[in-house]
């Protein structure tokens, strides 16, 4: 679950447990236990309130960012083997032509990636040949660039 909690809605009482990205941790804590979390300093306990107000910014910059459907609207030029109730928004395999791929639109995909320093695409033709991971503060910049390159790249070879 840590690789797409922060992706979807999650009911957090369910739950004592911390959860963050690289650099950044946060810890959900049940109400009965809040009071136990802050028996440190008063400096400690401002620090915790400005890192939890910062991660409140960083949580609401996630759930008003949204996402794209590239996959799904691709009118399956780019077919995901995950049925979509199953799908990470993190990790996201895929393949390019219908159902299990073709083969030299995948390569001209990955060795047209390479050229433009996206690295690390290359997954397994069990679970879609083209793997792309977007956690582990992954920057948007990046995704966004990806996005681009997929939407370019379907245009110029549809099938």
């Amino acid at each position: 679950m840590s690789s797409n909690l922060l992706s979807k809605p999650v009911d957090v009482s369910k739950f004592g447990k911390n959860v963050g990205s690289a650099g950044v941790t946060v810890v959900i804590v049940h109400d009965d236990l809040l009071a136990f979390a802050f028996r440190e300093s008063p400096c400690t306990t401002r620090l915790h309130i400005s890192a939890f107000y910062v991660m409140g910014l960083f949580l609401e910059w996630i759930k008003n960012s949204g996402g794209a459907m590239i996959i799904d609207n691709s009118h399956r030029f780019y077919v995901c083997p995950v049925e979509p109730q199953n799908r990470s928004k993190m990790n996201i395999p895929f393949h390019i032509g219908i159902d299990k791929g073709d083969d030299a639109l995948e390569k001209g995909f990955l060795d047209n990636a390479l050229e433009l320093n996206m690295l690390s695409l290359k997954g397994h033709r069990s679970v879609g040949n083209i793997w792309a991971s977007l956690y582990n503060a992954v920057m948007i910049e990046y995704v966004q660039k990806l996005a681009t390159f997929m939407k370019n790249f379907s245009v110029m070879h549809q099938l």
